[in-house]
């Protein structure tokens, strides 16, 4: 083979590398029980077909993160990103095995659980740090925002200069107020949803189509 032909084959190596879509790593963040694996689901379910993982009433029933890759979403006006979906354990700063015992856990299986979410989290940080290209921040809009929000995982965000959509979910509940998840955030877009009824999820798709593409 000629050295020009060499060339030829490394610059087109190179352009075909440079043009193709870069696919982005999103993580799934926020308090336990706000619905996380729940979207994760949902996002998976419309675009793939298929589930990420199991959905409970029991706090930290998701201890490790998982991740569903390829995701397609296309926006209405036929633009596209290809994604992968990370669900991750919900961020709090302390987590006690009693917490499990309310929910009819043995203390053995508890401590245990408990043991698995504390290592989860650190797992979701060490990912937050590391792999994640944007973030979708899940809050409980029938809660304070401000009691839901882990400080340190925003300083990280914020360092990273990470692009964030902030989800108010739980809309259908009755005692639900986005707007006061969009006062104590004005500076990131807010999407209200309802996990569980699929209220404003198409919304949701199309900004994640603007802001993450």
């Amino acid at each position: 083979m000629s050295i020009f032909v060499q060339a030829k084959n490394r610059v087109s190596k190179f352009l075909m590398a440079f043009f193709k879509k870069r696919r982005s790593r999103i993580g799934i963040y926020g308090p336990p029980n706000a619905g996380k694996t729940t979207l994760a689901n949902r996002i998976a379910r419309d675009w793939t077909g298929e589930m990420i993982g199991p959905v409970s009433e029991i706090p930290h029933e998701t201890r490790r993160a998982t991740r569903k890759q390829d995701i397609t979403i296309t926006g209405n006006n036929g633009s596209t990103i290809t994604i992968d979906i990370v669900d991750t354990p919900g961020v709090t700063t302390k987590i006690d095995y009693k917490e499990f015992l309310e929910y009819g856990v043995g203390k053995e299986e508890a401590i245990t659980r408990a043991r698995e979410a504390t290592e989860g989290v650190a797992e979701a940080m060490h990912w937050l740090r590391e792999d994640i290209d944007g973030v979708i921040y899940m809050l409980d809009s029938t809660e304070d925002p401000f009691l839901q929000v882990n400080i340190m995982m925003v300083g990280i965000i914020e360092s990273r200069k990470l692009p964030v959509l902030i989800v108010a979910n739980k809309i259908d509940l009755p005692d639900a107020s986005p707007q006061r998840i969009r006062t104590a955030f004005p500076q990131h877009p807010v999407i209200p949803i309802s996990c569980t009824e699929g209220s404003n999820i198409e919304e949701l798709y199309e900004k994640m189509v603007l802001h993450f593409g």
